[in-house]
């Protein structure tokens, strides 16, 4: 099942290769820091307010790709969230998850079933909604879930996947993110600092199906 759930994902996501698109680099500063975007309170936020004593981590997320929300036979990473948010509590990062999928706002990720699976799944944090994709775009994010973490001073110390097994955290091998983030909030630089964003593609609508 999980791997018919690649298969389909790949035929739907934006192409990596995406030359419209730009590929942050490790080091890059942050982009889009200033843009103020709605929180599931309702209230306006951006980047630079979220960001922590020891930096911010950006996750681009959605309510029905089942990367994220699970599928038959795979938790999917969502269930991951509520931890990560802590853990970027206890370490001084801003925890911030993103829904960019503009395509689908009349599908399952409109604002009210943001503010509805932030209350059903646990999470904590900041949930913003990007109307017109305008923070994805600027970030060059691809996928659902597309990780981003960055230092204290908004350099890009780490991009790319949450872990190794998106089926079930009980199976994880590789924690590269809590490892990046135990990294970032020592001072020290992620090793890898770089994964495979796997994931479905962010819905951007028309012009960028």
């Amino acid at each position: 099942m999980f791997l018919k759930i690649l298969a389909c994902a790949a035929l739907l996501s934006i192409p990596v290769t995406n030359k419209e698109l730009p590929d942050l680099a490790i080091g890059d500063a942050a982009p889009a820091t200033e843009l103020k975007l709605k929180d599931i309170t309702g209230d306006e936020t951006d980047l630079r307010s979220i960001t922590g004593a020891n930096g911010l981590l950006v996750i681009f997320s959605c309510n029905t790709c089942p990367f994220v929300v699970g599928s038959e036979g795979s938790e999917g990473w969502q269930g991951r969230y509520p931890a990560l948010a802590k853990d970027c509590a206890d370490k001084g990062i801003g925890f911030v998850l993103v829904n960019s999928n503009d395509a689908k706002r009349d599908a399952g990720d409109s604002f009210a079933d943001m503010q509805q699976q932030y209350k059903e799944q646990g999470y904590a944090g900041h949930y913003l909604l990007d109307q017109g994709h305008a923070m994805a775009d600027a970030f060059g994010a691809r996928t659902t879930p597309h990780v981003y973490l960055f230092t204290k001073d908004l350099k890009l110390a780490y991009k790319g996947a949450i872990d190794d097994n998106v089926e079930s955290p009980s199976a994880v091998k590789a924690h590269w993110l809590n490892d990046a983030m135990a990294a970032v909030a020592a001072g020290k630089t992620p090793e890898p600092a770089t994964t495979r964003n796997i994931g479905c593609g962010i819905k951007r609508g028309e012009a960028r199906k």
